[in-house]
């Protein structure tokens, strides 16, 4: 009997070490060419963590078979330090400006019996941050969007300039992106994304007699269906209606992966063009462990990697958490402080970065 179970669990160790090794091709190959890399990808931290736990089952049963799980974690250890540091860095802030990225998911707009949503707590909140930049995704205006942008910048309080690009959501209704600074804007621009409902803005600023050119985006969503339903729910749903969800849910991630790495080609070629340094902030949909972050971060520096402590998730909705927020930069700039604000005001986390040009 010992036998079978020492089999058992030895065949149950090599799949998982076999799936993250997986996982980390997702960096290296488009998921428009192969696809299944990418689920692995998505999955990265729970299948290190399962394979760590191997390696600790395997340790107290004093086996070598623990080896089977560390190499391959030892392979895919930078991928590691993309989600957890664990060492605190010098947090200098003296002479840097501050920027906020935050997802505020439609200021709950729908997600409310009355449709009143938390704008005015959420602005209060960011204003209360005191950032010099604010990127802001799923961002949302009820009514006339000019006479909108007035009532935020009175809401931020001080003199912000801004940059938004709405799109249609219904009567009086849009979604959009926005970026508020308080540094002069002198040009602003978006980014296309044909048939998609992602957006893409970038604004040239002027800090202290430099211009930077900062991206905010919104990358292609999974769009995932019943999203009021927790993965759980949907998994144990019955027989029937699970196996539709199950397809459904395959279809949308592959669509979102394939999505997402076009639009980060996109990204990446035209921050490739900039004659400035640039910073690239916002929810990218994707983690650390996907072709669009890889493709997007090349030549580029991130933020949580350089100066976070701790865990990295920035989401935290109903389906599994993960780190999905970013702000990444030039080598023109010093980063040596991020935090990620675990408020509860939307599905994700805020995040700021302390930046300053490089002597």
């Amino acid at each position: 009997m010992k036998r079978i179970l020492y089999w058992i669990l030895l065949g149950f160790n090599v799949l998982l070490a076999i799936t993250l090794l997986i996982s980390y091709l997702a960096v290296h190959i488009s998921p428009g060419d192969f696809t299944l890399p990418a689920y692995f990808g998505l999955a990265y931290p729970y299948l290190l963590l399962i394979n760590i736990l191997m390696v600790i089952i395997w340790a107290m049963l004093l086996r070598f078979e623990a080896f089977i799980s560390l190499v391959v974690i030892l392979l895919g250890i930078t991928h590691f330090s993309n989600y957890i540091k664990l060492t605190k860095p010098s947090g200098e802030k003296e002479g840097a400006f501050k920027l906020l990225s935050y997802n505020v998911r439609l200021f709950n707009y729908f997600e409310t019996k009355k449709g009143s949503g938390s704008e005015k707590t959420v602005l209060g909140f960011i204003k209360n941050q005191d950032a010099d930049i604010i990127c802001l995704q799923e961002y949302f205006v009820n009514g006339d969007p000019a006479s909108h942008e007035t009532y935020v910048k009175s809401l931020l309080g001080g003199k912000y300039y801004s940059h938004t690009k709405l799109m249609g959501r219904g009567k009086n209704r849009f979604y959009g992106i926005a970026t508020y600074s308080r540094f002069p804007i002198i040009r602003k621009g978006e980014i296309i994304h044909p048939k998609s409902s992602s957006l893409t803005i970038f604004s040239d600023v002027v800090i202290q007699k430099d211009t930077f050119r900062i991206y905010n985006n919104h990358l292609q969503s999974f769009r995932l269906k019943k999203m009021e339903k927790s993965l759980l729910e949907e998994m144990t749903s019955e027989e029937k209606e699970t196996i539709e969800e199950v397809k459904s849910l395959s279809v949308s991630l592959k669509n979102g992966f394939v999505r997402r790495s076009l639009q980060a080609q996109v990204v990446k070629d035209h921050i490739n063009s900039s004659k400035y340094p640039v910073i690239v902030a916002g929810d990218f949909n994707d983690t650390p462990v996907s072709y669009t972050y890889r493709k997007i971060r090349k030549g580029l520096n991130d933020s949580f990697v350089n100066s976070g402590y701790g865990a990295g998730f920035t989401y935290k909705g109903n389906y599994p958490p993960n780190r999905i927020d970013y702000i990444l930069y030039s080598d023109a700039l010093i980063n040596n402080h991020f935090d990620i604000l675990r408020v509860k005001y939307s599905d994700h986390y805020p995040i700021v970065a302390w930046l300053k040009k490089r002597d």
